[in-house]
């Protein structure tokens, strides 16, 4: 009966990721209330990186506007320090009280990837 039970309170719950120096994430990680990550400056920002604004007639990337795409190779990066803390400080996705709190960080290798 306990077995079952377990089971059943295990499938409710959806992991969310743990965000850490250590881990690496790609352009565009998505954070409910943090943001989207953009590799190549280490930093999660309110737009998706490269983001069109048909507006203004300019890209986002790094919090700031350009007439043209970042055209960056890094696609992969691990977040600084600061972003870390900023992100566990204005993330909506999970709960900072009571039941319920529950996230998970996977690693391979030495390398966390989350998903």
């Amino acid at each position: 009966m306990l077995g079952g039970l377990s089971a059943g309170v295990l499938t409710g719950c959806s992991q969310k990721p743990v965000i850490t120096t250590a881990g690496v994430y790609t352009n565009n990680f998505y954070v409910p209330g943090a943001g989207y990550y953009h590799a190549p400056f280490r930093n999660w920002y309110a737009l998706p990186y490269n983001h069109f604004d048909t507006q203004r007639q300019l890209y986002y990337y790094g919090g700031q506007w350009g007439a043209q795409p970042c055209l960056s190779i890094t696609n992969i990066s691990s977040p600084t320090p600061e972003a870390v803390q900023v992100v566990e400080n204005t993330r909506t996705d999970i709960s900072r009280g009571g039941f319920g709190g529950s996230y998970g960080y996977h690693s391979w290798g030495g390398w966390g990837f989350h998903s």
